[in-house]
């Protein structure tokens, strides 16, 4: 288990001074590079400044089969799943106002230019095996390639979590590298620890940032991967890996 963000980044992302540098030009909906400034709470280091993603709630694009103005409470809602496995699959992520009112902000992370997801992906990396049980849970409809961003040291963050949570079936991933295969012990232990945390902090927390049906299907796909012990199979009467895949 990985060690959770300290509550400095959080709380840094939640309340410091949110400046816009520039659109993401390839995002589908409305995305902004910013900055966030605060001060060192232990008042030794100065401001602190950190980069970060916002995506306002007025810039997303209408879906057909989500409800319009809840991607930036999904982003948040992974998050929180995240964080809860002990996996850290989503950067630190938090709901607040900004220049274009309330949206998602997100630590900005620089990959290791020098990995290639793909490889990994061939290669049946560990993190991305991680990652492949995290979106079955969360019932990720958009797991493309480029949503990968390898660190140095082997460890691999997702992002773009907005189209998560439908209570319908939704998955679709390029990471079906292990669909069908037994579930190991540790992945067992993470998933028993979700479920009971659904029944608590976690779903009282899922509860403010979704719709009650979808936190029940949360909870039950929990359980449903319990009961299989096995990764899911690819559903055939509908797409499975998202276009374009990267």
């Amino acid at each position: 288990m990985l060690g959770a963000p300290s509550r400095a980044v959080l709380g840094l992302l939640r309340s410091g001074e949110l400046d816009l540098v520039g659109r993401l030009s390839m995002a589908s909906n409305a995305s902004f590079y910013a900055t966030v400034r605060g001060s060192d709470p232990t008042g030794e280091a100065g401001p602190v400044l950190a980069a970060c993603v916002y995506k306002p709630i007025r810039g997303e694009r209408p879906l057909d089969d989500f409800p319009d103005g809840t991607l930036a409470f999904r982003e948040v809602a992974a998050y929180e799943v995240s964080e809860a496995s002990g996996w850290r699959i989503v950067p630190p992520t938090v709901l607040r106002d900004g220049p274009f009112g309330l949206g998602m902000v997100q630590l900005w992370l620089d990959p290791d230019e020098s990995v290639d997801p793909v490889a990994l992906i061939r290669a049946g990396a560990p993190a991305l095996r991680r990652m492949a049980l995290f979106d079955a849970l969360v019932n990720n409809a958009d797991r493309k390639v480029g949503h990968m961003l390898p660190m140095a040291g082997g460890h691999v963050y997702g992002v773009d979590h907005g189209i998560c949570f439908a209570v319908e079936p939704k998955l679709r991933t390029v990471l079906w590298g292990w669909r069908g295969q037994p579930l190991a012990g540790a992945e067992l232990a993470a998933l028993r620890r979700l479920r009971a945390a659904l029944d608590a902090r976690l779903g009282r927390t899922l509860r403010e940032l979704l719709s009650p049906a979808e936190v029940r299907a949360t909870t039950a796909r929990a359980a449903e991967l319990l009961a299989t012990g096995c990764f899911p199979q690819p559903d055939r009467d509908r797409p499975v890996i998202p276009w374009p895949p990267y």
